[in-house]
């Protein structure tokens, strides 16, 4: 009998920045996480580049046009919740085309928020990546079973001067 391989759902996430704050929008009617705050964001499609991905969510979400050369890949995470998935988000500081919510039956609403003055309710692991983000963390786990005092632990340890990991 054959045994299938293990395959890690992925998703892209839009990190719009501009004059020091970031896009929100706000999930409405989805099922997941409805009433709080993420950002541009899809899974992958399958034969799909990362880039190419988040081009088109930011085109059926928000209206807009990236350059690939306009997207940076700036934090990974590899994730737990349901169940066990890959994340990577990317940051862009120039498009054209005016922001528009073109999924109103899923989202209520796009605002821009100052990236130290996020509101309470963010979803978690985004509200984590935009941390990262801000601090130049590239690499990241979130939803497993070791605590947020180990994650500073390693970071520590993995400083200059820190013990190897």
């Amino acid at each position: 009998m054959a045994i299938g391989r293990f395959k890690l759902p992925s998703a892209v996430h839009l990190f719009l920045i501009r004059d020091g704050q970031v896009l929100l929008l706000r999930r409405f009617n989805t099922g997941y996480e409805d009433g709080k705050y993420s950002v541009i964001a899809g899974h992958l499609s399958g034969d799909e580049e990362i880039k190419a991905a988040m081009i088109r969510e930011a085109r059926e979400e928000a209206g807009i046009e990236i350059s690939p050369l306009g997207l940076e890949v700036v934090v990974v995470m590899h994730r737990k919740s349901d169940d066990e998935r890959i994340d990577f988000f990317l940051a862009a500081t120039s498009w054209s085309g005016e922001i528009t919510n073109r999924e109103p039956d899923r989202c209520d609403q796009l605002a821009w928020f100052g990236m130290d003055v996020l509101p309470e309710n963010v979803i978690p692991y985004v509200r984590r990546a935009l941390g990262n983000y801000r601090q130049g963390i590239w690499f990241d786990s979130f939803g497993w079973s070791w605590s947020s005092s180990d994650r500073a632990t390693a970071k520590e340890n993995t400083q200059p001067g820190g013990l190897a990991a």
